[in-house]
Parts: structure tokens; sequence; C-alpha cells
């Protein structure tokens, strides 16, 4: 499905589903509301799915992996063949997001979207090896952006065909803390420094560094934040791209998708700046640790349902609110109403 199709598709929440599941849960024989962002993420999967009878029995975690080209610029602590080792452990259940999704009954799907190397193991939707140095040059090309996107499109629509009921995002790519900085800088119209952390663990020197490095990528390149495409394409990366297609193609085929942490928060907000509906199809997971994460997660009007200092990424703050869906969905297709177990239903006081 390309871009424009993909975005035609986008339409708001089924209201009447939203209704039906908000009323199953005051009917349950509990205090009215008590099991807060938990009924409230229910309600608004029964409104993307378009029915109140939720399924969330099949899961899937996305993780696109792509190298970032602005690591020559000494921004990161490790080198870009990281990457390509940690993507390769995801399907040895050797990461902590391959773990987690054993324990949890999801399965994982990484993907390389641009990587520097080729791995035959991962799925390849390789745009191209990897992003250009954005202090040099603009990350990609507007056309390159729209590949990636409708590559993350073609994943989802893929994953719908077998089945999936869920998607939870997360990446892989040494240096995307830096675009993600970059992109939330234009987007938020807030100073780099505000919006850049330390990522995976630089001294204060290197993260010195690392904002002068994001603020030379943004002067000389100037990106629009009225133009989605254009910010994504002088400043971000092929992993962002991917992943803002995996947004938009889940809003267009009525799919929930969990964002993670700062980096695939930076891209579905992306997403809703290109379709300010394909929010609604977003449950935020946690709130990252990174600079950033909650001035993201504001921009997004979203609450999330974790604070637990998370700054991993690679999917793994999505995964584990899975575990929190499920028991919700259990008590609220399972608990009892206050008629069946003939106690008088609680009602809103003022």
């Amino acid at each position: 499905m390309k871009l424009e199709e993909c975005l035609k598709k986008i339409q708001p929440l089924e209201k009447t589903a939203c209704l039906a599941c908000e009323k199953r849960w005051d009917s349950i024989a509990k205090p009215l509301k008590s099991l807060g962002k938990l009924e409230e993420a229910l309600i608004q999967i029964a409104g993307i799915q378009r029915s109140s009878q939720i399924h969330l029995q099949k899961k899937v975690l996305v993780i696109l992996c792509a190298d970032n080209g602005v690591v020559a610029e000494g921004v990161t602590q490790t080198g870009q063949e990281v990457t390509a080792i940690v993507a390769e452990n995801f399907l040895d259940e050797k990461s902590c997001a391959a773990i987690m999704c054993q324990d949890t009954g999801t399965d994982i799907f990484p993907v390389d979207i641009g990587m520097v190397v080729d791995t035959p193991r991962l799925r390849k939707c390789k745009v191209a090896y990897g992003t250009k140095n954005m202090v040099r040059e603009p990350a990609m090309t507007r056309e390159q952006a729209i590949q990636a996107i409708e590559f993350g499109i073609a994943i989802v629509e893929e994953l719908y065909g077998l089945g999936y009921d869920v998607i939870a995002t997360g990446e892989m790519g040494i240096g995307n803390t830096t675009t993600s900085s970059a992109m939330a800088s234009v987007f938020l119209q807030k100073p780099v420094e505000q919006v850049t952390g330390r990522g995976a663990g630089l001294s204060t020197e290197g993260l010195q560094r690392k904002i002068q490095v994001i603020k030379t990528a943004i002067a000389k390149h100037q990106p629009l934040a009225a133009d989605p495409l254009d910010v994504l394409a002088k400043v971000g990366g092929f992993d962002i791209a991917g992943l803002v297609g995996v947004y938009l193609g889940g809003a267009a085929l009525h799919m929930p998708v969990i964002a993670d942490g700062f980096i695939s928060s930076v891209a579905a907000l992306t997403a809703s700046r290109i379709c300010p509906l394909a929010s609604e199809y977003v449950l935020a997971s946690h709130v990252s640790k990174e600079t950033a994460g909650a001035l993201i997660l504001e921009a997004l009007d979203k609450s999330p349902c974790l604070d637990c200092d998370l700054c991993l990424g690679e999917g793994t703050g999505a995964v584990a609110l899975f575990p929190l869906l499920d028991m919700a969905l259990h008590i609220y297709q399972k608990m009892s109403t206050f008629a069946q177990i003939e106690v008088e239903n609680y009602v809103p006081l003022e």
C-alpha cells in the first residue's frame, strides 16, 4: 500500500464500540473506573478494532534496525557493528526484548531497513546501507523517507494478513537517540539541550559533542517543522521512518500499535504530524528516562501506563505492557457484573 492510499484509509475510532466497552466496564462488580488507565486502554482498543469484543491473543514486536551516518561524528560510545550484533541476538533469544517476548507469548519480527551490513537471518527491507552523515548532508532523500515509510506499511499489511491483533514497536540502531533528539528539537521547537540525553551512556564531554552535532545539522539543513517528511529526510533515520509506516499502517488497518520509548515515540509523533488521526491508534507503554521522553508524550497527548525509568529501547517497554493488557482483558471478559451477584450498581457521585 502506497503512502497516499494508506492515509486515505485512516478514520476516527468507532465511538459506538468505545461506549459499549465503557458500559461493560461500568457494569462489572468493582468501583467505577478503578482500573484507571487499563480500562482506558481497552476502551481505546475497542474503538480501534471496531468492536467491544476485544481480541489481543496474537501479539508481535516489530523491531526496525538501521544505522546512522552521524555516528562518524563521535556521538556514541560504540561503533555501528553493534547494530548487527544486537539484531542477530533478537533471533537467538539473547537480548532483553527477545527474552521478554518469550515470557509474554509475543512473536518477534526484526527487520533490516538500513543497516550497514547484510545479515541473512533478518527480514530485509533495506532502503540503503545506513543514512548519510547529517552534519555534512541530509540523512536521506525525501524519496528514501517515503520508501522507508512504505516498507513499514507493508510490514503491517503482512502481519495483518497473518492474523496478528496488536503490534509493539521497537528499534535498533547505534546513533538513533541523536537523530531522534534532532527531530524532537525541530517538532517541539525546543532548544537542543532540552531534548538531548546521554543515550546509551555518554560522558558529559560526549553529551556536549552530541548537542553540538545536532545543532550543526539543524542549522545547516533548516528542516521545516510543518513538513514532517522534510524533518525525517534531513535529520532522521531509516528506523524512525519505518516505524512511522508501522503507525500509519496500523491506523489504516485498525490495529492497535504500542509505542515503546523515546525513539519510537518520536516516530509516533511524526506519524501524527503526517496524519493527526493516526495518534488515536497509538497506545503509550511507558515514559522514557531519556530527556525528551515526557515532552514527546505530552505533544502526542498520551499518558503512559508505566513509569519505570526505562531507556533501553528495542521495544522492551512496549512488550512490558502486554501482561497488564492481558490481565485487564481477562477481568473485562470474565468478572461478574453487579446484576449477576445481585448488588446494586455503583453510580457516579457528584
